[in-house]
């Protein structure tokens, strides 16, 4: 009787650690290389994200998404979605090109992809580049743009464009051209906590974890600018 006892406590048990924690995550594409190392910063929790444009995840949330944490790419995007705004890092854009094209050659470039800039900070940014850079009006025709930076990059690596301005974080490890910073305005990646979220303690750990020395570590090592 104590046996079958003790090995229905440690099914129950194992039911419990399975449906104990649990972390859904909502974050900005820039942030896809690092999804591993995200994912170990709980242990033992089961952490789901969901990578796309700051933008199309803003307005999932605002239609009900039972996100748990949002990790947008720039704050305006976190703003009114939940309660503290935690910026974790900024960011940088940078070109990248499977044929070699540095940003000298853009001129010539018959097709460049960047991220729409309505929905993606790192589109905007890129945007913003080409502008302040006066080489907006001359390839604005020649512009492909895409849902995230993510796709923008992919374009690029597939040579169906020539070049594409994406994240540092998705370019520095494969040989892209980091763009000066005060060619745009700064990237602030912001993490909240949705108004509904779920797992509420999980969340708080999670993004207490994104500005601890280990966190800040992590994004200073992979293409972004620690904040702390």
């Amino acid at each position: 009787m104590r046996f079958a006892f003790l090995g229905l406590w440690m099914i129950v048990g194992a039911i419990r650690a399975l449906g104990g924690c649990e972390l859904l995550v909502a974050a900005a594409s820039d942030l896809s290389p690092l999804e591993k190392a995200l994912k170990a910063a709980m242990p033992g929790c089961d952490v789901r994200i969901s990578f796309g444009s700051s933008g199309m995840l803003a307005q999932q949330i605002r239609s009900g998404a039972d996100f748990d944490v949002f990790l947008a790419a720039d704050r305006r995007f976190a703003e009114g979605l939940g309660g503290e705004l935690v910026v974790y890092a900024r960011g940088r854009i940078a070109l990248w090109s499977s044929k070699g094209l540095k940003w000298e050659d853009l001129g010539r470039a018959d097709r460049v992809a960047i991220a729409n800039p309505a929905l993606a900070p790192y589109g905007r940014a890129a945007r913003q580049a080409l502008e302040r850079r006066g080489l907006w009006k001359g390839l604005e025709a020649r512009i492909v743009f895409s849902e995230n930076i993510r796709q923008a990059w992919q374009f690029a690596r597939t040579g169906n464009v020539d070049a594409a301005i994406v994240s540092w974080s998705l370019a520095f490890r494969e040989g892209g051209q980091p763009l000066p910073a005060e060619w745009h305005d700064v990237l602030e990646q912001t993490a909240v906590i949705p108004r509904g979220a779920r797992h509420l303690g999980e969340a708080k750990r999670f993004i207490g974890w994104l500005v601890s020395r280990e966190g800040q570590k992590l994004f200073a090592l992979n293409g972004l600018e620690a904040v702390r």
